[in-house]
């Protein structure tokens, strides 16, 4: 078994710590295998694919590497939650993603909520890029900016229109990449959640239901104190 590898990369203006796990979990395969078993199903509104709940064991495995990256990247230091986990496969086509599945987003606006991103699949099926609002310039958008993030956005779209339909893959009008992080089989990114974010999802990708030959990846949320 290889021991996990840790860097981090800071991004953008704010300088918003990424850290890239290779090597993240002890025992991948199974996880593939585990979620070849699951019934998936669409999961709310925002995610353009199908989701499946992970096994709460998935998280007693990965504490002891999780606990120290918390508390020393992003300094927190009392208290640590693991809030959920989510098998998920993107399978919706291009043409038919709405308009907040064709722009970056983030995952809360709560101070305290860390995002992982678990890559589970042997090809490249696009990895995540981060991303800055050039009207407001934020990178990261928390409870203090939420509003004004809103509004300058809902101007933004209506002076040059809706982005075109297909996944965003790069500067738009309204949107600068400020990072991509390309995938890997047992890899995973750990960042804030309020960081703007989106996959990178290439227009030949094959949108494949099947766990075994999708872009697989575990979503899973940490609250932190």
């Amino acid at each position: 078994m290889r021991r996990p590898s840790v860097r981090v990369e800071r991004i953008g203006r704010e300088a918003q710590p990424v850290v890239v796990i290779d090597d993240f979990s002890p025992h991948p395969d199974r996880l593939v295998a585990e979620a070849s078993t699951l019934a998936f199903a669409e999961m709310g509104e925002f995610y353009p694919g199908v989701r499946a709940r992970v096994l709460p064991s998935y998280f007693q495995e990965l504490g002891p590497i999780l606990a120290p990256v918390v508390r020393e990247i992003f300094g927190y230091r009392l208290r640590l939650a693991f809030d959920r986990a989510l098998y998920s496969l993107v399978t919706t086509p291009a043409g038919e993603l709405s308009l907040a599945q064709r722009i970056p987003h983030i995952d809360g606006v709560r101070d305290g909520m860390i995002a992982i991103l678990h890559y589970l699949t042997h090809d490249d099926h696009g990895g995540t890029s981060f991303y800055r609002h050039r009207t407001t310039g934020f990178e990261t958008v928390d409870a203090a900016r939420h509003r004004r993030y809103l509004d300058a956005l809902r101007a933004d779209v209506a002076s040059h229109g809706e982005p075109m339909s297909g996944y965003i893959a790069g500067d738009t009008p309204i949107f600068e990449r400020i990072g991509h992080f390309a995938p890997a089989y047992n890899r995973a990114l750990i960042y804030r959640s309020s960081l703007l974010h989106c996959a990178d999802i290439a227009p030949e990708a094959p949108l494949s239901a099947d766990p075994r030959t999708g872009r697989l990846t575990v979503a899973s949320f940490l609250s932190a104190q």
